[in-house]
């Protein structure tokens, strides 16, 4: 098995777990305060780990040009801007529209891949990304295809819209991810992936210190009042980021962001697992889709 889908399947998991806790400190941070907060105490951890492997195990940090650090910054700035459009889609529609639609990043960095990295991917692997995109917006809606219909009847409603802006912008985050660590000349894909990570959380923070301490500056306190819980965020934030990066760093960040959608599954089964839900006959089938999605990727890459 390539190295790239292990990994990319632990992102994703620590993706859902950082997801998860975001959420649980919601109640005593803002909407922009819980997003910083992912950075703030991600970057430390990011550069704390370039340092380890550059002290501890005698690698090199690679050669940074000008074109790197603008990719990188075009990168982080994306994720900003994605995830605030993807916040403003829940509370202009509901969660299910706003989730439904940013998943379709998978649709974007595969065009981004095909168009602007030159990566392009075979028909197979298009399909298998359909299969997946339609089943997790099934697991979104609950397993309701009634619900399906009702989404897609409201493609035009702003929060739809900025659903699906929220899925491009993820896409160009993505894209440039990918593009930044081919600009590295040296180095393995560890040092090269946790090298991106380190400069564009760094870049996040100081990007998004500035905007809090313009808009919202009590933010900037509590996330440090709340370190304990906060705390935590950052460092399963970290761990998925760093998965992403290094993923990316070896593969098409197509394939990687369509195999992440793998992400849905494990809330699927957490629900019902750890809340004991029974599972309806669309989620288990919208499963099976994302399953399936996944396994026509690897198949036909």
């Amino acid at each position: 098995m390539p190295l790239w889908i292990p990994i990319t399947i632990a992102a994703a998991l620590f993706q859902n777990i950082r997801t998860t806790m975001q959420q649980k400190i919601r109640g005593v941070l803002s909407v922009d305060g819980a997003n910083y907060v992912r950075y703030l105490y991600g970057a430390p951890l990011a550069l704390g780990g370039l340092a380890v492997l550059v002290i501890g195990t005698g690698r090199s940090v690679p050669a940074l040009s000008a074109s790197f650090f603008v990719l990188v910054a075009i990168a982080g700035v994306a994720q900003i801007v994605a995830t605030s459009l993807m916040i403003h889609s829940f509370s202009l529609r509901n969660y299910a529209v706003g989730t439904v639609y940013s998943k379709t990043e998978t649709v974007f960095v595969a065009l981004f891949a095909t168009f602007v990295a030159h990566e392009p991917l075979n028909l197979g692997a298009w399909f298998g990304i359909v299969v997946c995109l339609f089943g997790v917006a099934i697991l979104t809606l609950r397993g309701s295809l009634a619900n399906l219909g009702t989404v897609l009847a409201h493609l035009t409603h702003k929060g739809a819209i900025y659903g699906l802006l929220s899925g491009a912008i993820f896409a160009l985050a993505a894209g440039n991810i990918r593009e930044a660590s081919k600009l590295l000349p040296d180095g393995d894909f560890i040092i090269r992936g946790i090298t991106v990570l380190a400069c564009m959380n760094t870049i996040q923070v100081v990007l998004m210190a500035a905007y809090l301490s313009r808009r919202d500056r009590p933010q900037l306190s509590k996330v440090w009042i709340n370190w304990r819980s906060s705390i935590w965020v950052g460092i399963f934030s970290v761990l998925g980021s760093a998965g992403w990066a290094l993923a990316m760093t070896l593969e098409n960040a197509a394939l990687v962001r369509a195999v992440g959608q793998i992400e849905l599954v494990f809330t699927f089964i957490a629900s019902h697992v750890v809340l004991k839900e029974r599972p309806t006959s669309g989620e288990w089938f919208g499963s099976l889709l994302v399953v399936g999605g996944v396994v026509l990727i690897l198949i036909v890459r």
